[in-house]
């Protein structure tokens, strides 16, 4: 296997413009499958486990009133 960087780039520009081409509906279903794919591999639903670590953002300083 070869690194050719010049290569590598040429197929991600020609991957884009394919990309790029295709239809919405036909990205939108590209958009679907790689959602299902994260949550195969994950094991699970996004935030489905209740014993999960959450941050509570942080609050906004706001001057009073």
């Amino acid at each position: 296997m070869s690194f050719d960087l010049q290569k590598i780039l040429q197929s991600k520009r020609a991957l884009r413009r394919d990309l790029a081409a295709r239809p919405l509906a036909e990205k939108l279903r590209l958009l679907e499958a790689l959602r299902e794919r994260q949550l195969a591999i994950r094991g699970r639903a996004v935030h489905s486990d209740p014993g999960a670590l959450r941050e509570e953002p942080a609050p906004y300083h706001t001057q009073p009133k």
